[in-house]
Formats: C-alpha cells, sequence, structure tokens
C-alpha cells in the first residue's frame, strides 16, 4: 500500500483511454480518478495537461479534460523548489553519456522530468505504464530517473489497488 498522492503521466491517460479503460467501456476508472483527485491522492501537472490536449478537439479523451477534470487537478510546476529539482534532473541528464543527444532533447521537451520534479518537492509516487531500460542509449524511461533521483513510482493497476479502487 503506498501511502504517498500520486501523480500521473500522460501516458497513462491515453494508454487507459486506447486499452483498457475506454470511456464507453469503464466509466467508472475515470470517476474514481476525478475521486481520489477530490480526496488529495490523485493529480498531475500542467505539463501533462498540454500533452493530453494535443489531441483532436473531438477525442474523448481531450473532451474529458477539458470538460471533466478541475484546473487545479494538474499542479503547477512553477515554484523554486520544482524548479530547481528539474535542473537537477536536467544536469543528470545532460551529463548521463549512455542516452543520445536526441533522446535528451526529446525528454527536455516533455513533462517527464516535471511529473519527477514535482514528486521530488511533493513527496508523491510517480505513476507510469513505462518500464525501466536502463541500458536504453535512444529513450530515457520515467522509471530509470525516479531510480536516479530515489522518486517512488508504480503503474496504473498498483495505484488502483492501492487507493482501493474497484468497478463493479
Amino acid at each position: 500500500m503506498i501511502d504517498s498522492p500520486f501523480v500521473v503521466d500522460s501516458d497513462v491517460f491515453i494508454t487507459s483511454k486506447n486499452l483498457y479503460y475506454a470511456f464507453d467501456i469503464c466509466p467508472g476508472f475515470w470517476r474514481n480518478l476525478i475521486r481520489s483527485y477530490e480526496q488529495k491522492k490523485v493529480y498531475s501537472v500542467e505539463r501533462v495537461r498540454g500533452e493530453l490536449l494535443t489531441g483532436d478537439r473531438e477525442e474523448d479523451l481531450v473532451e474529458w479534460v477539458r470538460e471533466e477534470v478541475p484546473r487545479s487537478f494538474f499542479k503547477s510546476v512553477d515554484s523554486i523548489e520544482i524548479i530547481e529539482a528539474y535542473r537537477e534532473i536536467m544536469r543528470w541528464i545532460q551529463h548521463h553519456h549512455n542516452y543520445f543527444d536526441s533522446a535528451k532533447a526529446k525528454f527536455a521537451s516533455g513533462a517527464d522530468g516535471w511529473l519527477v520534479a514535482y514528486a521530488i518537492v511533493h513527496d508523491a509516487t510517480v505513476v507510469t505504464n513505462e518500464r525501466r531500460a536502463p541500458d536504453s542509449r535512444r529513450d530515457i524511461k520515467l522509471p530509470d530517473v525516479c531510480n536516479a533521483f530515489e522518486v517512488r513510482y508504480t503503474n496504473v493497476f498498483a495505484m488502483l489497488r492501492s487507493l482501493k479502487v474497484s468497478f463493479d
């Protein structure tokens, strides 16, 4: 059982929508995310919101983010503490010789570093579908960054179990 708030990566929303928790198959998943947010147990960051809103305006995930999710679900990363944690993460990425420059640039342009920085400052658990790949050169995986900074991470199923969510 994880006793810290969860901060959710965009891939959790996207994969859930596309696979096992599609809006028309399991609306309870989406209701439970909002309910867990109201209980101060689940959040994400504004950079993830930006990634989610890049989809088609008519797409159900974009509509859900715009119409159903309180704006405050997506936390600001503008505090000095979070920015400094992000800088540390980016320094680690830039000095990590295993990764190609293209992987470093891709990581820098996404939300993952901000998720880890938020988790560091707020003692949160990152939720992602990504798996560790410490020998990867082309991609920087969120669990590897979490490990480097001693940040807890888990997957969506462990989060749901920890939140005691069940779909009847």
